[in-house]
């Protein structure tokens, strides 16, 4: 709501300059003093007009103060410091027009644009780990976030069915285990587990014998030629993995709208139209001589990157470029569609194929941007492949071109040991390693997280319908979870620990959750004593809220909804930042902002002193809960009934 109050005091702001210097302003930007009796908001433009003017800021503040303290909404304008016009606010009037946007947010048609976001995109050959996780809580909450600031979202997942992580568990099955597809089929239990392992032993067994490797060479031109044993157990194999990994997310709320299959963009030709495409336009280039001779390459301001291999092969990078163009609406081919009918419960999933597509697929591709969620290891391929775009004259969509970077997740040696691993007294952090084996299972961290949930719920709670406990159990783990692995920015490694991520105190989810369950408790005490909310909400508002503003309570509630009315803003600033721990971090604030306000006995809703004052502490709660309902949704995470 401060970017619309921002909006109409911008054009006041060029309006006076243009009435008291005959100057036209193009931007108009606000600050925020630090404390609310400084004023509301602080205007920076007597500064910028002083080079222009040749005059000082604080003369240039003082006559814009003047034109500025009559604007509708705004009470007076101060001059501070060497040259800030201070804007105080109506307090009343604003804090009815927070309400009602929360009670009924407006309505808007407007459609900022086609974005996909691809995140998660887990090799299909083990369970998903806890490094997953990160990347899947980042891409669903920034999908979230562009669907609720106006922008029309597809979903992507990437499953790469046709790389050497699948071809090595199929020589795993093939030559470790001697199974056929007929006997990989009858295997029961955790199938994503029994991968797990069979991956690691691979590893072992390529590093017995190096000559061995060769397997993998064969598997994966057998998978890519099809048609044979060996590719037909490694898309079992790929299936099977997938629909663990959905189950998985779906745990955390997680669900996509397409899988896209790399099998699919071989076998529909993606790469050899791309690779025309490059060629063709002069982006790439074939070498005869030094270094990369034979091989085709797209030239770098560092180094030329290979695309094609002197022996053919097209790199992941080039296949990479194939499918941004795809994303983007600039290869002039598309997929066939089918719904995803195996284990997903969602009817809404749909899945590439190369044969076989099914009436009725939404328009998928064809975005105007697309954001990546992909770890920090692959930054300069992302780069080469946005590159590539531009190399093709598609600037704009280059441009559009976003690598959301996260960085990896370790453990506390507290949490690795509850998770079973052997750790020494002097590591600060142990990380993990799926190749190896050692990896964190994302299932059994979830396992992990909501067996101490429902602990601790259990304790708190014993009398407590089981069912009621085990819901809310669910809830705090999902929320533990969700906050830990979005508060930090994605560029930081992440040291995880289950007791930091479930304590009720200090910047947790448990703790957002827990002030909203506690605020919405107040409401059901209030009906319990013949109050009416609603009542009281229509009494408020009828209220002449600028005096009950004021005065060292008003200023505590004043600077709370203020605080409140800037998640818009803190909104869009993630978005343009491409940082979710913006919009975590100031859940987590105005959460402490209530609670700072709340536990004061002095300011009880129970208890007031008068009706008057009830009803304007009942509509702060109000527009508290309604706000961080909005927000932890956004987040993704859930919110109990009780804690």
């Amino acid at each position: 709501m401060i970017i619309d109050q921002q909006e109409r005091l911008a054009g006041a702001v060029r309006e006076a300059a243009r009435s008291a210097f005959g100057i036209s302003l193009d931007s108009v930007s606000f600050q925020y003093p630090p404390r609310v009796e400084l004023g509301d908001l602080a205007l920076a433009a007597p500064f910028d007009l002083a080079r222009s003017l040749r005059r000082p800021p604080r003369e240039i503040a003082a006559r814009l103060a003047e034109e500025l303290g009559s604007v509708p909404g705004v009470t007076r304008a101060e001059v501070a410091g060497g040259g800030y016009v201070n804007l105080f606010l109506a307090r009343g009037g604003f804090a009815v027009r927070l309400h009602e946007a929360l009670t009924s947010p407006p309505e808007t048609s407007e459609n900022r644009g086609q974005v996909i976001v691809e995140h998660t995109s887990i090799n299909p050959n083990k369970a998903a780990h806890i490094g997953h996780l990160r990347n899947a809580c980042l891409g669903d909450t920034f999908v979230r976030l562009l669907r609720h600031r106006g922008f029309e979202v597809g979903i992507q997942n990437y499953i790469d069915d046709t790389g050497v992580q699948v071809a090595d568990v199929v020589v795993g099955f093939e030559h470790l285990e001697r199974m056929t597809l007929a006997d990989v089929e009858k295997l029961d239990g955790r199938f994503d587990y029994y991968c797990w392992d069979l991956y690691a032993r691979v590893g072992d067994f390529y590093a017995d014998d190096p000559d061995r490797k060769a397997l993998q060479t064969e598997t994966l031109h057998a998978i890519e030629k099809g048609a044979n044993e060996t590719a037909g157990l490694a898309a079992h194999v790929a299936g099977r993995i997938v629909d663990c990994h959905l189950a998985t997310m779906a745990r955390l709320g997680i669900r996509y709208e397409l899988l896209v299959h790399e099998s699919d963009i071989l076998h529909l030709h993606f790469w050899d139209h791309a690779f025309g495409l490059l060629r063709e336009g002069g982006a790439i280039r074939h070498e005869t001589e030094g270094k990369n001779a034979g091989c085709w390459v797209l030239p770098m301001d560092d180094d030329d990157k290979i695309i094609v291999r002197s022996n053919g092969t097209v790199t992941y990078t080039g296949k990479d470029i194939a499918y941004q163009l795809w994303k983007l609406g600039r290869l002039d081919l598309d997929f066939l569609y089918r719904r995803h009918r195996t284990r997903s419960d969602d009817p809404e999933l749909w899945t590439t194929t190369s044969e076989g597509g099914e009436p009725g697929a939404p328009r998928f591709g064809h975005a105007d941007a697309v954001y990546n969620v992909i770890d920090v290891g692959q930054s300069y391929p992302q780069r080469v492949v946005k590159a590539g775009v531009a190399a093709l004259g598609f600037e704009k969509e280059a441009e559009g071109s976003h690598h959301l970077a996260y960085e990896k997740v370790v453990l506390s040696p507290a949490t690795a040991r509850a998770l079973g691993y052997d750790v020494s007294g002097n590591e600060a952090a142990v990380k993990v390693s799926g190749r190896k084996g050692l990896g964190v299972k994302a299932d059994d961290l979830l396992d992990a997280l909501l067996a101490k949930a429902r602990a601790e719920v259990d304790a708190r709670d014993p009398e407590r319908d089981p069912d009621a406990r085990e819901a809310t159990a669910q809830a705090v783990s999902t929320g533990a979870l969700r906050y830990f692995m979005l508060r930090f920015s994605r560029t930081r490694i992440i040291t995880f620990d289950m007791e930091e991520a479930l304590a009720f105190t200090g910047e947790t989810g448990p703790y957002v959750q827990n002030a909203v369950v506690r605020a919405r408790n107040i409401f059901g005490k209030l009906e319990t004593q013949g109050h009416s909310v609603a009542d009281l909400l229509d009494r408020a508002r009828a209220m002449d809220l600028e005096t009950a503003l004021s005065g060292d309570e008003g200023d505590e509630v004043w600077s709370l909804l203020l605080l409140m009315s800037r998640t818009e803003e803190v909104e869009e600033q993630a978005i343009r930042t491409e940082d979710a721990a913006l919009l975590a971090k100031h859940a987590f604030t105005v959460a402490q902002a209530f609670h700072s306000y709340y536990q004061k006995p002095q300011h009880s809703v129970l208890h007031a002193e008068s009706d008057e004052l009830r009803a304007v502490r009942t509509l702060v709660v109000d527009c508290f809960v309604r706000q961080m309902e909005v927000l932890l949704g956004l987040l993704g995470i859930p919110i109990p009934e009780r804690m």
